[in-house]
């Protein structure tokens, strides 16, 4: 099936990719690497749209070091992501997170922006930015706003930009030291979205757990977190299976996720400690 747009034009700079989406009358998309939203056109899950394409705007690409917090652009493709030394020595959580992402044509193409912006709730991007407490940078005609990651994710595929804003820049705080990151997902094959997923940051002892494909959107496990800080693995597994309630689909049921989820915190805090020694 083909795509069914409405139009297409190349931003020059990001001042004229905000002209084009308010000029579009909310029928405005924004096009990055296009790995999420060229789909749903093909799969005519969305059409009409006027496609603004922000591929060529340098000024939303690269990392940064900003002293406490690495400054991500938010067209830095996946692959990039993986490869780059200050993610990789800063946020390793994320270089780790690149290897569970689909396949090389998907990650070579893919913007961490893209991924974030289309929270997908079966996404590592999304939990792994709710994990480090990044914050979202977003900018309109009226100006620039900072999202942190715990009210920038409202529902599936729902977020707090707003008509008009793309999301241009991300801010993770670098790893203190000792600080431990890790990622661990089960799928039915390699490169498949995960059926249960879990991002552990422990920070000067404390910890921010965030799961994905377990609901809607990704989701902080508070309770799990605080048990977790108490240093007790098992209240902490109990307290995760409590306060999720997953979906019911053709590839699991809603139990098996919930058990995956559990064995998945069970084997990531068994990591973290393994390394830490």
């Amino acid at each position: 099936m083909k795509a069914a747009v409405g139009g297409y034009a190349r931003a020059r700079d990001l001042r004229h990719a905000l002209e084009l989406l308010s000029s579009a009358d909310g029928a405005g998309r924004v096009l990055a690497g296009g790995q999420s939203l060229v789909a749903a056109l093909n799969m005519r899950l969305t059409t009409g749209d006027v496609l603004v394409d922000i591929a060529s705007l340098d000024e939303c690409r690269g990392v940064v070091d900003e002293g406490e917090t690495l400054r991500i652009g938010a067209l830095t493709r996946h692959a990039e992501i993986g490869r780059d030394p200050l993610i990789r020595t800063h946020a390793p959580l994320l270089a780790d997170a690149v290897g569970h992402i689909a396949h090389a044509a998907i990650r070579n193409r893919g913007t961490i922006g893209g991924a974030i912006a289309h929270a997908d709730p079966a996404a590592e991007f999304p939990a792994c930015a709710l994990a480090l407490g990044a914050v979202m940078h977003v900018e309109g005609l009226g100006g620039r706003r900072s999202i942190p990651a715990e009210a920038f994710f409202r529902d599936t595929f729902e977020t707090a930009l707003a008509d008009g804003e793309i999301l241009t820049e991300i801010s993770v705080p670098k790893a203190a030291a000792g600080e431990a990151q890790a990622i661990e997902e089960v799928a039915r094959r390699s490169g498949d979205y995960a059926l249960a997923g879990l991002c552990l940051v422990r920070r000067e002892g404390r910890h921010r757990i965030a799961l994905f494909s377990v609901g809607p959107k990704p989701t902080l496990a508070a309770g799990a977190m605080a048990a977790l800080d108490g240093g007790d693995v098992e209240a902490a597994v109990a307290a995760l299976t409590d306060e999720i309630d997953p979906p019911s689909d053709t590839q699991a049921s809603g139990a098996y996720r919930r058990h995956l989820a559990g064995v998945l915190l069970r084997r990531v805090v068994a990591r973290i400690e393994g390394e830490a020694r």
